[in-house]
């Protein structure tokens, strides 16, 4: 395995600018995610990193060499693609050793990297299958065993799990990572489910029009996202966003918001403390209700067994508050809520961007 580093990645498509001075640094055996809605150029860095676009500018290094000008055949990588890209008319151990066997390498050594990758990913039995006898899941393992057999410096993910349905998406979500672990391979992941990116991620990288907006940890991009994007983005369901003003009062401060009601804080970022407008972000795990605070009305209840999420009206803003106590609450009751002391984080209201 290897690291790899992506330094002043730009690309454009004639006039349009499809990535801004991407930098990322992906440790050897990491595992990165790269996240964003659709059209973000998380698909576009991808596949400058297998080769198979170029770079309009900046480079690119795999452990120690610089591959920004070099074919796919030589960066030592395997992709791993959404729609699997087997051959059907190959059984799945052929379809696992093919890249060896075009690479000439000796049937013996094929034979062994087939059958160890075989092992690793369950597929032992169904080698003598062909690609039509297997259900998704089986398929996808089969086109990871291709790649792994190949033994690449790193590997690459392109939405591989967007054709399964929800179950075997959470089940493969697993069997990825911990073939991560059993590996310690370096894999740079794209998707669009924010859920995939926490649940697998060691790293996340956040995109949004050609441009990384937060590159951190999964929780470091929960608890602390850089912007009401990221805030927005990052979370299911996503942090609330309300807006509202500032005050010091006494020894603490109090929160206003424009939607009806206030919230007592010990302390803010100095940046929020300015009377100037802001954005209160709280995540709705942390919202709690109670005697004082903002004013809601319940629009609509939804429970989920353990937990019920409460979906609420604040002055034509959305609040949501999931809730782990079992209470009765329905639509149309009103309500006042607050998140717990230290969960709000501050936003400016015009650009954004979080407040320090």
């Amino acid at each position: 395995m290897a690291n790899l580093k992506i330094t002043g990645a730009e690309k454009y498509y004639d006039n349009f600018h499809a990535l801004k001075d991407v930098s990322i640094d992906v440790k050897d055996g990491e595992f990165l995610v790269l996240v964003g809605p659709s059209g973000c150029g998380k698909s576009t860095l991808l596949r400058m990193i297998a080769g198979l676009e170029g770079f309009s500018g900046g480079t690119l290094h795999i452990g120690d060499r610089d591959v920004t000008d070099e074919a796919p055949k030589k960066r030592d990588i395997a992709m791993v693609f959404q729609n699997y890209a087997l051959y059907p008319h190959m059984k799945v151990g052929r379809n696992m050793g093919f890249p060896l066997e075009i690479s000439k390498v000796d049937k013996a050594v094929r034979e062994k990297k087939v059958a160890d990758a075989a092992e690793i990913l369950g597929l032992g039995k169904l080698l003598d299958r062909y690609p039509r006898q297997l259900s998704g899941g089986q398929r996808q393992r089969v086109a990871m065993g291709r790649a792994i057999v190949r033994d690449p410096a790193v590997f690459l993910f392109d939405e591989p799990l967007s054709n399964l349905d929800a179950q075997l998406r959470v089940e493969m979500r697993a069997e990825i990572k911990s073939l991560h672990q059993r590996l310690g391979a370096t894999i740079v992941y794209v998707t669009h489910d924010q859920v995939e990116a926490m649940t697998m991620a060691d790293r996340i990288a956040v995109m949004r029009g050609g441009v990384v907006e937060q590159l951190g940890t999964p929780m470091e991009l929960y608890d602390s996202p850089a912007n009401t994007f990221v805030a927005s983005f990052i979370g299911s369901p996503p942090m609330n966003l309300v807006p509202g003003k500032v005050s010091a009062e006494g020894a603490g401060y109090v929160f206003r918001a424009d939607g009806g009601g206030e919230i007592t804080l010990d302390s803010v970022p100095a940046a929020a403390a300015t009377g100037a407008p802001v954005l209160l972000g709280a995540r709705p795990e942390t919202m709690q209700i109670g005697e004082t605070g903002l004013d809601a009305k319940v629009t609509l209840v939804e429970p989920m067994g353990s937990e019920t999420l409460v979906l609420c009206d604040h002055g034509g803003t959305k609040v949501q508050v999931l809730l782990r106590d079992r209470r009765t609450i329905r639509a149309g009751d009103t309500l006042k809520i607050a998140p717990e002391a230290q969960a709000p984080v501050f936003f400016d209201a015009d650009t954004g961007a979080a407040l320090t």
